[in-house]
């Protein structure tokens, strides 16, 4: 005997799940693609050394009392 179901499924949304779990089947590069693939992976990463070999060794943390500057001389 089967048991009632009380959920009523929307067309709409099945497509939109359907289209979500195989949005990787159909994935190509494009130049948008490509270019948001690149500033994620490669220019995000690389600003974010820069900055951080930048400022590497322009403070000093160790051993400063309230009012001494971090800098070094």
């Amino acid at each position: 005997m089967a048991v009632p179901s009380f959920v009523q499924l929307d067309p709409a949304i099945e497509r939109w799940n359907r289209m979500r779990e195989d949005a990787y089947k159909h994935f190509r590069f494009t130049r948008r693609t490509s270019l948001i693939t690149f500033t994620g992976c490669v220019l995000i990463p690389s600003v974010i050394y820069y900055v951080a070999s930048e400022t590497q060794y322009k403070f000093k943390w160790t051993g400063k009392r309230k009012g001494d500057s971090l800098v070094q001389s």
